[in-house]
């Protein structure tokens, strides 16, 4: 089964993908869907996630970052203060805010498109904040480049300052 979130197609998960995930995680995955992103030789990067993983517990990161490389880069971004100044943009610049609401609005439908929460909250602080890089990281990988502004940015970021870990951004 293929499974379309619009940019490209997320696939099914077989046991491969799982096993690879599991690798990448360092434990079985939760509320696992769909493979939503690979690098260049084919590996997950991506997965999509049930809105409620095993056990009915809502879980509003409908895009999961996996690939370790990729975890790490972003985790450094955090370190370094990226995100306060993602805050300070989102706050002074109406059109970039614009552009963030429509890639929380893109989000929260998807997921509601597959069990709604009963809540606006997605992930990554959107609309208003910004939060955890992994998960901006992942849903632009996953939906394509012009969805989310920050998620953009930091594949940008990526692409220039470790320009070896390329092939992980598809």
């Amino acid at each position: 089964m293929t499974v379309d979130t619009g940019e490209g197609a997320a696939q099914a998960v077989g046991e491969q993908d799982r096993a690879a995930v599991a690798r990448q995680l360092g434990r079985p995955p939760r509320g696992l869907r769909a493979v939503a992103a690979r690098d260049a030789a084919g590996e997950p990067t991506v997965v999509q996630t049930w809105p409620r993983v095993e056990g009915g517990t809502p879980f509003p990161t409908l895009y999961y970052l996996t690939a370790p490389q990729l975890v790490a880069h972003a985790s450094t971004l955090e370190a370094e203060g990226l995100m306060r100044d993602m805050a300070r943009r989102l706050a002074e610049d109406p059109e970039l805010a614009a552009h963030y609401r429509r890639a929380h609005e893109s989000y929260l439908a998807e997921r509601d498109a597959l069990e709604s929460l009963g809540t606006e909250v997605t992930a990554g602080g959107m609309p208003d904040r910004v939060k955890c890089l992994h998960v901006h990281i992942a849903h632009a990988l996953a939906k394509g480049r012009g969805v989310n502004p920050f998620g953009d940015e930091c594949l940008d970021v990526i692409a220039e300052r470790w320009p070896q870990h390329r092939y992980l951004l598809g």
